[in-house]
């Protein structure tokens, strides 16, 4: 098991072919970031599942919003920073991902949602790193 920064990862480039990243975003203040370094250190060809909660169509940030019942408020819950919508794509996006936003029964069948104890309608970004710039 390995700790590091996500928004400065301590890894070459090109190293993973699968990345799972689930509910980590809404916690990171510079997602864009860490989106950056995702992308950076996926294989060309390779693919990532980004899950974070996912309410409504826009993403909402206030980064003045700093007191932990505000936060839980406006966010959901203490810690988060942010409550992202499905507009989050595009941020996944601009990180140079081609990404789409999916319901888990889409990538996998509910019998495996269940046995992985996804939520069948759970929103999902499904992000890919192509093969050639």
């Amino acid at each position: 098991m390995v700790q590091m920064d996500i928004t400065d990862i301590r890894l070459s480039d090109n190293v993973f072919s699968i990345i799972y990243c689930s509910h980590v975003l809404e916690h990171i203040p510079d997602d864009r970031k860490a989106l950056s370094e995702l992308y950076r250190v996926l294989k060309p060809g390779g693919w990532a599942v980004l899950k974070v909660p996912v309410g409504g169509d826009e993403t909402y940030e206030d980064f003045t919003i700093v007191d932990p019942e505000e936060r839980k408020e406006h966010f959901g819950q203490s810690d988060h920073v942010r409550r992202c919508g499905r507009d989050y794509v595009e941020r996944i996006r601009a990180a140079g991902f081609i990404a789409e936003c999916v319901r888990a029964t889409d990538l996998i069948t509910e019998s495996e949602c269940h046995r992985m104890r996804i939520w069948p309608e759970e929103l999902i970004f499904f992000c890919q790193k192509a093969t050639s710039p």
